[in-house]
């Protein structure tokens, strides 16, 4: 039985990285794409208080989410490896981290971070943050 590889995306071009590894590296591995929806980029617009602008940008991102999920499972045409997609809501370190731990995870892969510059040193980076809690190995993809 192969592994079972999490692979979190966010439209990066780090996280396309980070799958196109995994396809290299771990022929015949069941992957688990994980997005992420962070209610926290809804905003606090006067929209965000009309109940169905919160069911409508949800909705909205599960597309989007489901777009990015056909754009990756393409990188793996020609290739053994089997694909399950998963979508959660919550902040994207602790969701992923306790997918890990819950859903029998072997291995996290993930791209070195969506942000740069001044971004990435006040808000921090995702990827530094999961390794630090992981309870399995994590490959940072550059």
């Amino acid at each position: 039985m192969g592994k079972r590889i999490l692979v979190p995306v966010d439209g990066s071009e780090q996280a396309h990285r980070a799958f196109e590894f995994v396809a290299e590296e771990f022929g015949g591995a069941e992957v688990v794409l994980l997005h992420v929806v962070n209610p926290a980029e809804a905003g606090y617009s006067a929209q965000a208080s009309i109940p169905s602008f919160s069911e409508e940008w949800y909705e909205s991102e599960r597309a989007a989410a489901e777009e990015l999920f056909d754009e990756i499972a393409d990188l793996a045409d020609g290739t053994d490896l089997s694909i399950e997609r998963e979508i959660e809501v919550g902040k994207p370190i602790r969701v992923i981290v306790e997918f890990a731990e819950d859903e029998a995870v072997d291995q996290i892969v993930m791209g070195s971070h969506g942000r740069s510059g001044v971004t990435r040193i006040l808000l921090g980076s995702v990827a530094e943050a999961v390794v630090r809690r992981s309870p399995v190995p994590v490959t940072v993809v550059r």
